[in-house]
């Protein structure tokens, strides 16, 4: 007797619909625009210029996954980036240093904010941002004007690259230019990988996935809600500070205004990699496909010449109203086959 095939699950669904998405968008600007879309080294450029949004947003969608939201990943970059450009810089304190520090504002941020949401019930929304504010401000305390990192160690650590053989191209002097991407992508890619497999195949990625469909089936099931919550959030946390370190590697410069907006690209980028604002539904791999999705419509908007800076923002918004409408016909087409099971299972 043959079995039964397994319906195709919301998120293999909303990744498959990402990534389709992505791939008509690039090959249609190979077609239509062809210049630098033509050359690997402007996809690698996705990569380099997005690495720490894409830990930015993995952090948002292991967030989203359990129910919740943070927005103040962003200020912690910021904060972050200043804190290492002046422990490097005016304190002595070497590369690694400075990495441990980013790791320390970014664990405090996510340890504070997921003891207030998850233990003490208050508000996700309010409570990140909160702690957007404090990262601003403090950034501010830290140093008002924006400063560049001197320190020879990390600018070796900055300009290193990874020659990618076989990609590069012929410029039209002759010259040959390897395709090359930089060490945060390595980073960045490392993460993507270490979070989908805590999401696919630990406890913790099981449970954060119970808690974000259904509280109370969660609570019925023994699973501990509050410290899943929590520790999403302290996750969150820790890649804030990595992808704050990252950005700071990418930029090699600490300013209060950096990162502006990042946690909304962060989230955006979210949703259209599948995850569902209701929680419970959500890929890290579909997460890296947004993030590249919308690194290919800002260059689709500048190979239009279309140089109004608003532009980027109606293409990105124009897009994340399409993953909200189709995330919600999912969820309505979801909820409508399990009535309709239910009735089937009734005497």
């Amino acid at each position: 007797m043959f079995k039964k095939r397994e319906p195709l699950t919301d998120t293999s669904l909303l990744l498959a619909v990402t990534i389709c998405i992505f791939i008509a968008m690039y090959v249609f600007s190979i077609f239509v625009f062809g210049g630098g879309f033509t050359r690997p080294q402007q996809f690698l450029n996705l990569f380099n210029e997005n690495a720490a949004l894409i830990i930015l947003s993995c952090g948002l969608s292991v967030v989203m996954v359990g129910g919740g939201i943070d927005i103040s990943v962003g200020g912690i970059t910021a904060l972050v980036c200043m804190s290492c450009v002046v422990s490097i810089d005016d304190k002595g304190v070497g590369v690694f240093g400075a990495l441990l520090l980013a790791l320390v504002i970014g664990l405090g941020f996510g340890a504070v904010q997921g003891l207030l949401i998850s233990y003490l019930e208050i508000q996700p929304f309010i409570v990140t941002l909160a702690g957007m504010f404090f990262a601003r401000g403090a950034t501010t305390m830290v140093e008002v004007k924006p400063r560049s990192v001197q320190n020879e160690a990390f600018k070796t650590l900055r300009d290193i690259e990874i020659t990618i053989p076989g990609l590069g191209y012929e410029a039209k002097n002759g010259n040959y230019i390897d395709a090359q991407i930089e060490l945060g992508v390595v980073i960045a890619l490392l993460v993507v990988v270490v979070v989908f497999c805590i999401l696919k195949w630990t406890r913790f990625g099981r449970n954060l996935y119970a808690v974000g469909g259904n509280v109370q089936s969660a609570l019925m099931l023994g699973i501990h809600v509050k410290r899943t919550k929590f520790y999403s959030y302290l996750l969150c946390g820790l890649l804030a500070g990595i992808g704050g370190y990252v950005y700071l590697m990418h930029t090699g410069s600490g300013a209060v205004t950096q990162a502006t907006g990042a946690e909304m690209k962060a989230i955006a980028a979210s949703i259209i990699g599948g995850t569902l604002l209701t929680g419970g539904v959500g890929n890290i791999i579909g997460t890296l496909f947004g993030v590249l999705s919308q690194g290919t419509i800002n260059n689709i908007v500048v190979a239009l010449r279309l140089k109004g800076p608003w532009w980027q923002g109606i293409t990105t918004g124009a897009m994340l109203c399409f993953f909200i409408v189709l995330q919600s016909v999912i969820l309505s087409y979801r909820n409508r086959r399990r009535v309709s099971l239910s009735d089937e299972g009734k005497p």
